[in-house]
């Protein structure tokens, strides 16, 4: 089967990766360096297109450029364990699932700012107080702040 070539805005469309982004991971070595023309434009086969796709997924999912570049290594090795990978995706997920708990923890502080609202001029407003005096939002646990945003 013939290869299909492609200039990088064609491979910039059908993966909605950014040109600058695919030169970018070529750069960086995330993408092998292109087929030239002899007007030296970027030309890209069916394989730099799957390897596009990897990246660009792995991306979406977070995964660091380094850790791609791991993953890369494993799948350029397909008869190798995958347990390299899988350390790889779970060191991801303990990342991410930090991220959820800063980011309920986020929340949390935001939901108890917003309640302790009670309109009337911003000089007495609870919100700016608390933002201006970190002591009402951090450092104080459960009811304690609570109680000390609604005084």
């Amino acid at each position: 089967m013939a290869e299909n070539w492609r200039s990088i805005g064609k491979l910039a469309r059908e993966t909605g990766v950014k040109a600058p982004t695919i030169r970018f991971y070529e750069q960086i070595g995330l993408m092998p360096p292109a087929k030239r023309t002899d007007g030296d434009w970027r030309l890209y086969g069916d394989e730099a297109r799957k390897r596009l796709d990897f990246v660009r997924h792995a991306r979406e999912l977070g995964f660091p450029v380094d850790d791609i570049r791991a993953l890369l290594t494993v799948a350029a090795h397909p008869d190798q364990p995958c347990a390299d990978a899988e350390a790889v995706t779970r060191a991801q997920l303990a990342a991410v699932e930090r991220k959820i708990a800063q980011l309920e923890s986020l929340r949390d502080e935001l939901r108890l700012l917003a309640t302790s609202c009670e309109g009337g001029p911003a000089a007495r407003c609870r919100i700016i107080e608390a933002l201006a005096d970190a002591t009402l939002c951090e450092g104080h646990a459960g009811e304690d702040r609570a109680s000390a945003l609604r005084e």
